[in-house]
Parts: structure tokens; sequence; C-alpha cells
């Protein structure tokens, strides 16, 4: 076991003599063993959510947590019915303009431009004008702050 565990770390070189009796033990070809794997697809093929002109592109697998969305808002949701739920979400126009509704805020934002706010502030969001938003959006159902960084903070010493 030392043998295989000093091979996996890098602590040890395979010879010749080493890999045939392995590929034997294992029951597989030498070259199985002298070969990568093949790379397999690490493209993320998510289902599109679409509902109420908004097309939502999950970006995130796993449940819980943090979640990430790509949301494409078409234009004309004139409704503006301000929602809370439990919560902390983080969104980026990506294109477009994105009218935000965040409490006594009315807010329009920019490609470029970030906001954050817990969700339990009521509010809403849709396209600005007459064109559709595109936006990156994190959200955090146990009400996680997000934090984003333009540049590394640096320490001054006392």
């Amino acid at each position: 076991m030392s043998t295989l565990s000093r091979l996996e770390s890098g602590g040890r070189k395979p010879t010749l003599e080493l890999l045939l009796r392995l590929a034997r033990a294992h029951d597989i070809p030498v070259d199985e063993l002298l070969t990568k794997p093949p790379t397999s697809d690490p493209r993320v093929r998510p289902e599109q959510i679409t509902r109420h002109g908004r097309t939502m592109l999950p970006l995130t697998r796993r449940p819980g947590g943090v979640q990430a969305y790509k949301i494409i808002i078409a234009p004309g949701q004139r409704q503006h019915e301000l929602q809370i739920h439990e919560g902390y979400e983080w969104m980026y126009v990506l294109n477009g303009q994105l009218r935000l509704l965040l409490g006594e805020l009315d807010i329009i934002m920019r490609p470029g431009e970030v906001a954050e706010f817990d969700t339990r502030t009521p509010h809403w969001f849709g396209s600005a004008d007459q064109h559709p938003v595109e936006l990156l959006v994190l959200f955090g159902p146990q009400g996680e702050r997000l934090h984003v960084r333009a540049r590394p903070r640096t320490t001054t010493p006392p």
C-alpha cells in the first residue's frame, strides 16, 4: 500500500516491472495505466425556466447554499408587485437597463452596475425600457451576505 501511496503523491516513479504487476493485479492492459482518461465536457447544460416574461438559466447545480442564475427579462412588464422573502440577493447587469424597486427606492441600473440587498426588504425588478435586460443573480436562501471586492485589500503596517 505504501508503494501505491507514493506513486499517487509523486514520491515514487513507476518502473516497467511495477506497471506490469499493477496491470495484472487490476486485470487491465498496461496502456490504460500510461494514458490519460479522456477529458469530459465541463459545460453545464441548464434547463431554462421561462415564467412571466423572465427566462432563468441556473448556473449552479447543487441544492442549498448560494444559487447563481442568468436572467433575461423581456420588456413590457408594468405591474410592480413588490415581494419579500427570506434570503439575500446580488445582481450584476450585463446588458440593457434594469429597474429595481427596493423599499422606497426606484433605481435604474445600467451594464456593469451591481446591487445587493436583503430580500426581506420589499422589492421588484424588471426592464426599465422597451428592451430586454440581462443580468447575473446570486441568491442566498438562508440570507448569506455576498461580498464583492474589486481589488484586494492592502494592509498598512501599524
